[in-house]
């Protein structure tokens, strides 16, 4: 059992106000992770959460395609936000496991954080950007 799709209803309208409602979609014990967080239990998925809108700009997801096998699921996303008067977006996926309850276990979100953030900041990107044509397989 799952309850992906107002899961990703809630993630679609998220705001910090209703951020309290992690705990109708989240166990207790969840397992989140993504490139720089990998922390456990519905206050630090909250708090991940938090921070986004403290730190950010009007961010929202725009929710992608949907895999659905039994108690798993994998969902493509947008995320979208201002940081310092520049739009952002990141395109991603997220891994999610359910418990019997439909409670979200496991939320392991994939995402390139050198391709979709970093290269694009002023003074990190250019390095990265360097490095990524340094490496790239020039095909004729």
């Amino acid at each position: 059992m799952n309850r992906l799709e107002p899961l990703l209803t809630w993630y679609a309208a998220l705001t910090p106000h209703n951020l309290h409602r992690t705990v109708e979609f989240y166990a207790v014990d969840a397992h989140f992770r993504d490139p720089f967080n990998d922390v456990r239990g519905i206050g630090a998925i909250e708090a991940i959460l938090r921070h986004m809108f403290e730190h950010t700009d009007n961010p929202h997801f725009i929710i992608g395609e949907r895999i659905v096998q039994a108690e798993r699921a994998f969902v493509t996303w947008t995320f979208v936000c201002t940081l310092r008067g520049h739009t952002y977006e990141i395109a991603g996926g997220t891994h999610f496991h359910f418990n019997a309850d439909g409670l979200v276990t496991l939320h392991r979100d994939y995402w390139d954080a050198a391709e979709e953030l970093l290269q694009k900041l002023p003074l990190v990107g250019a390095p990265i950007r360097w490095l990524r044509r340094r490496f790239a397989v020039k095909v004729d």
